[in-house]
């Protein structure tokens, strides 16, 4: 696919990806938290999660999952459910003192982190969704396997880019030193924000359009 045609689909995705929402919200949140690595981890995360719906809807399973509506009523309950926990751990934050530095987990915080990011992605059943009508409009019916893979990992490497930046962006010292003066009306906005996307997740119908 010549890059002229491909350009517009990879500015229709930044800005699909960057918009709020459950992924952008614990990207930040981490990022002025904990700082550059963990921000970094859970936006990998988010592209692992990402990139398992893409290879599913370049598969094809994305509609072989559709036509199977058990399978997206527990992928519904389940990220309301994760996204829930968010919510209430926001919230407890929100509860606590203040506090007086930026904490910096070990590695194994890190894969933490990690896994909570593709948790955040892999929960949606959304994402699937998202990931196929990119293919159906983006790729013509009769265009080789190879149009397929690059349109996917083309989307990946935006992704992975966009939300490293977004990691950096929010992990920078004045912003981690402006999240430790409000830290707790931080945790209390993201609290609400979780719990209105779980809220999103329940009511929303699932459809490809």
């Amino acid at each position: 696919m010549p890059f002229h045609d491909l350009l517009p689909i990879l500015l229709g995705w930044m800005v699909a990806i960057v918009s709020p929402g459950p992924a952008t919200l614990a990207i930040t949140g981490s990022a002025m938290e904990g700082g550059r690595a963990p921000g970094l981890a859970l936006a990998w995360g988010v592209v692992t999660g990402s990139a398992v719906w893409g290879l599913l809807a370049g598969l094809g399973l994305g509609a072989a999952m559709l036509s199977h509506a058990w399978i997206f009523a527990l992928l519904r309950y389940a990220g309301a459910g994760y996204l829930g926990w968010l919510a209430w751990k926001s919230a407890r934050a929100a509860l606590r003192p203040g506090a007086t530095r930026m904490a910096r987990p070990v590695a194994d915080g890190l894969r933490r982190v990690w896994a909570r990011g593709a948790l955040i992605h892999l929960t949606n059943p959304k994402a699937v969704l998202f990931w196929g009508a990119v293919f159906a409009l983006a790729v013509p019916a009769d265009a080789p396997v190879a149009v397929l893979w690059q349109v996917g990992l083309a989307c990946l490497a935006t992704s992975a880019v966009t939300l490293s930046a977004m990691a950096l962006l929010f992990s920078a010292p004045p912003v981690a030193r402006a999240y430790l003066r409000a830290r707790r009306g931080f945790d209390a906005v993201f609290a609400l924000l979780f719990a209105l996307a779980a809220l999103k997740i329940l009511t929303a119908p699932l459809s490809a359009s």
